[in-house]
């Protein structure tokens, strides 16, 4: 069996690669493991040097990178150059935070003269990571269990493949040792059977809600840890009080961003009575302004979607919710010519029952919903199987924390700003979004094992 990467820009095959036989992975856990059993007697601070070289690897090679995640997914180019930027910042913070954060700490338990609580390596960790980040979903989680001292398998998405291969290269050139981080170019059966390997000790997964459950039967029937970083459907509030320009800026950027295909974009729009109407109007022009095309030319504000299958899908939604009492306020239908494009997309008169209120809809399509008030849209916003992230749009800055702390209903909260992850905050969701953390610190010690120490008295 073999999978070929396509440009979704222009339709042309990019390359072709051969999976793996299931023996053939099972030999790369079993690699992995051996090479995890001499990295994690390095210490913190050796690993945590090799990590920096990791994130200089991958400045070395932003450019080459970076081109090869716009061809496989479209991305625009210097979304791409940013993603690498990010991953290498993800690498000096976890090699600058990594030593002390996994440090032992010294406790004074009943019933011994002296405690130490120490995080240790769990083994080997695999990572089943999507295509709209094609080096941020991997390093996410890669980077901090390597600093604990796992070892690392990847199951890219079949479209990104190129990408992940790249990035094994550039993590060998920089110093890692071999096989320590591992691709597996395998089918999803060869990956259940990954997941049943007895050497692999931890999954995580970003995806949708089905392939998380999917994953988290898998490994919960072998009591295997778990991470899951899954859809959503993010609500951003624009509140009475709100600068109607600012939202409108911040609020198609949280569509728009990575050509509407982020876990954690912004898509359901509730908006309230008092101000929808002057939110709606500049909304809509803001959205016929967006200039679709080539993902590598520097004045394209977006890019193709991934793939015509996910297109195809977005517009069933579409036509779905329009059928549901939707209304088109712009977009709406896929163009004519080659490549896997959709229109910046606004609906209204969006209402429960509908996929563009219910679902998430992953690429450029805005569901717009008129609140009551203030407190209506709350309600709304909290009115959804999913909770990764959100925000909220008002003057009134304390007010929008304390809804953000005490109401909002998700993992994460951006208020008058948007913003996708930043190593020095916890990410991830609740509900159907998933469980467990990344970055922050929170994430380095989701695949450790917190050991207890007890020490007799002297």
């Amino acid at each position: 069996m073999s999978i070929t990467t396509v440009n979704p820009a222009t339709g042309e095959d990019i390359e072709t690669y051969e999976t793996l036989s299931q023996d053939d992975a099972c030999a790369k856990v079993d690699a992995c493991h051996k090479a995890h059993s001499e990295w994690k007697l390095r210490s913190l601070e050796d690993r945590a040097s090799v990590i920096r070289d990791l994130g200089q690897g991958l400045r070395d090679n932003k450019e080459e990178l970076a081109q090869l995640m716009t061809r496989e997914v479209g991305k625009l180019i210097k979304d791409s150059r940013d993603e690498v930027e990010l991953c290498a910042a993800i690498c000096d913070y976890t090699a600058e935070n990594g030593p002390s954060e996994l440090a032992d700490q010294q406790r004074e338990p009943d019933n011994a003269g002296r405690g130490i609580v120490t995080f240790s390596p769990i083994g080997v960790v695999y990572g089943i990571q999507p295509w709209n980040f094609p080096a941020y979903q991997v390093i996410r989680y890669a980077i901090a269990s390597l600093m604990v001292g796992n070892g690392v398998l990847l199951k890219h998405a079949s479209i990104c493949t190129g990408s992940g291969l790249m990035i094994e290269r550039i993590f060998r050139d920089a110093g890692l040792p071999e096989d320590l981080f591992t691709v597996l170019v395998i089918d999803h059966d060869t990956s259940d059977a990954i997941i049943a390997h007895d050497k692999v000790r931890g999954v995580t997964l970003t995806g949708s809600d089905g392939a998380g459950k999917h994953v988290a039967e898998k490994a919960g029937k072998l009591l295997k840890k778990t991470v899951l970083e899954l859809g959503s459907n993010d609500a951003y509030l624009v509140l009475e009080d709100a600068d109607i320009d600012t939202a409108v800026e911040v609020c198609a950027q949280a569509r728009l961003y990575n050509n509407g295909q982020t876990c954690i974009n912004g898509k359901r729009f509730v908006v309230t009575d008092a101000v929808y109407d002057e939110f709606v109007e500049k909304y809509v022009e803001r959205f016929k302004s967006i200039k679709t095309g080539d993902p590598t030319a520097e004045d394209t504000d977006m890019g193709p979607m991934s793939n015509a299958d996910l297109r195809d899908d977005l517009q069933e939604q579409v036509d779905k919710s329009v059928s549901g009492g939707a209304k088109i306020a712009c977009g709406g239908a896929i163009p004519d010519g080659a490549g896997a494009f959709y229109p910046a997309t606004v609906l209204t008169d969006v209402a429960p029952g509908q996929p563009a209120y219910d679902d998430e809809l992953f690429g450029p399509v805005a569901s717009v919903i008129r609140a009551k008030d203030d407190e209506d849209a709350m309600r709304i916003a909290n009115d959804s199987r999913y909770g990764l992230g959100g925000g909220i749009l008002c003057k009134d800055e304390q007010r929008a924390i304390e809804l953000a702390s005490k109401h909002f209903d998700t993992g994460m909260v951006f208020i008058n700003v948007y913003g996708v992850a930043d190593p020095h905050m916890p990410f991830g969701g609740v509900k159907d979004s998933g469980y467990g953390r990344e970055h922050g610190g929170f994430g380095i010690k989701e695949f450790a094992n917190a050991k207890s120490i007890f020490v007799g008295p002297n």
